[in-house]
């Protein structure tokens, strides 16, 4: 999880991904929407398209313009935009309620949720436990041996 947080547990990172999610994939649209300084916003962009999250385009030769689009891996970040959301939501929004709805394409309001992909029920703490991961050849300790 540390590694996944070095890349997209920043607040402008998330912010970033949730705009283009939404469609807002230029700069300037960026800025404005979530508010975040120029050089700090570049930054982490930057970042993004290095790891593999984003990819940048160019849209317009003169002057050059370039806009941001969701790679695979920025696309599975999706459930994670959401379920955030869904946090806040429940726990931030406060009188008004929360600052952004989402429906769903049968029509229904979109809440996110975590369920397990092979029977489909709703997963909880209670549910889950950690077991060994498997391991690849010369990747990492085998299990049971003693070796660092």
């Amino acid at each position: 999880m540390a590694r996944t947080l070095e890349i997209v547990g920043e607040k402008w990172a998330l912010l970033a991904v949730r705009e283009v999610f939404l469609g807002n994939r230029r700069f300037d649209e960026m800025i404005r929407r979530i508010g975040a300084p120029r050089d700090t916003l570049a930054a982490r962009l930057r970042s993004l398209v290095g790891a593999g999250i984003l990819e940048r385009l160019q849209y317009s030769e003169h002057p050059a313009r370039f806009e941001y689009r969701l790679t695979e891996a920025g696309r599975d970040l999706y459930p994670v935009i959401m379920t955030l959301m869904r946090w806040g939501d429940r726990y931030l929004a406060g009188d008004d309620g929360p600052p952004m709805v989402f429906e769903h394409s049968c029509g229904h309001q979109l809440v996110a949720q975590l369920v397990c992909e092979a029977c489909g029920q709703p997963v909880q703490p209670r549910d889950s436990k950690p077991i060994a991961a498997a391991v690849k050849p010369g990747t990492r300790q085998e299990a049971g041996s003693s070796n660092p």
